[in-house]
């Protein structure tokens, strides 16, 4: 994707550094993050500098890498199995992490070389899923269409294009006029700060909304679907995803309004029997208490917006079940949220 005119990829490689978007900073500043060994990347996975399962993946990848080109020569496998356990043990809930750890991980105990191919390798075939992901998800959309989303699964949630965006991508290219939705996403406002911004560097028509305004919404007949992103996918077809969505996919289904899930296959865990097996991440509440936003002298702030002295909870996602979803949109095509459909989509049938 472009910013101011220039193309960028959310992450990648130059020589031993990563290379990432803070996301922190958006909409305000774009900035990019330089990180100079493993540790310094797992560091921006856990800050959430960088964001979203296609994204967290590839980082996870390179900072894989990473340790393979920093692991010295005496102890090699225990540094590099040590480095592993710690980026494995950044953010729990998003299956690309774990993916992509693994593979480089293997190809490290073959040679630094082909680890650096394969975390590359990762990032490309991200980017390349996402792309696919939009194609399908374009059949989906008609012309005046309305369309809800939640969190961001856009280019900064993936290496490009996205997940629940690149379809929304592909239908402006083909020149269909479309109006999204945009729930804020709190505490984060993953919505309200990321999505918007990448929508409007693309020109997309788009409202942001408060969270608790979709029920409105889907009730009036406002929104013609939602697409979410998903951050695992249980084999049985129960999505963990940002919190907050597993209320929109009940709403939807009251008045039958189609609610597609996004992602890519290597978001799939199909060593996961079911939603109830997804460890839920639990951040820290100062998330909820606090805001950061910016003044009319364009400075940053940090405020408190919640009771003095209250505490919070702070669950980043939740799961939503099958039986809420109407289909998932894949890099193969679109199927059933169920255990046969997966199972045959993971094994090319």
């Amino acid at each position: 994707m472009k910013v101011n005119g220039k193309n960028y990829r959310t992450v990648w490689m130059e020589g031993k550094e990563v290379c990432l978007i803070d996301q922190t900073l958006l909409p305000f500043e774009f900035s990019i993050y330089r990180s100079q060994n493993y540790k310094e990347t797992c560091h921006a996975i856990k800050t959430m500098m960088v964001r979203g399962a296609g994204a967290i993946g590839a980082a996870a990848g390179y900072a894989m890498a990473q340790a393979s080109m920093e692991a010295p020569e005496k102890n090699c496998s225990g540094f590099i199995s040590a480095a592993r356990y710690e980026i494995q043990h950044t953010r729990p809930t998003a299956q690309n992490l774990f993916y992509a750890t693994e593979r480089v991980y293997e190809a490290a105990f073959i040679s630094r070389t082909l680890a650096m191919e394969e975390a590359e390798n990762i990032a490309n075939e991200d980017a390349e899923a996402s792309r696919k992901i939009g194609q399908y998800g374009n059949t989906l959309i008609k012309d005046g269409f309305r369309i809800l989303t939640h969190c961001n699964a856009g280019w900064l949630a993936f290496v490009d294009y996205g997940t629940a965006l690149s379809p929304i991508y592909a239908a402006h290219k083909a020149k269909k006029k479309i109006q999204v939705y945009v729930d804020e996403t709190r505490p984060r406002g993953q919505g309200a700060r990321l999505t918007a911004w990448e929508l409007k560097n693309e020109g997309v028509r788009h409202k942001i909304v408060p969270d608790n305004a979709g029920a409105y919404l889907l009730s009036q007949c406002d929104v013609n679907m939602v697409i979410v992103g998903a951050d695992r996918i249980a084999a049985n077809g129960d999505v963990a995803n940002k919190i907050g969505t597993f209320e929109k996919a009940i709403i939807a289904k009251e008045f039958n309004i189609p609610f597609y899930v996004a992602a890519p296959t290597s978001t799939i865990d199909v060593n996961c029997s079911t939603g109830k097996k997804i460890p839920i991440e639990q951040r820290d509440m100062n998330e909820v208490l606090y805001q950061t936003g910016m003044d009319k002298k364009n400075k940053l702030h940090e405020i408190l917006v919640c009771s003095p002295g209250s505490k919070a909870i702070n669950p980043a996602f939740d799961v939503t079940p099958a039986k809420y979803i109407t289909g998932i949109i894949t890099e193969k095509g679109i199927i059933h949220a169920d255990e046969k459909s997966i199972f045959n989509l993971m094994n090319n049938k």
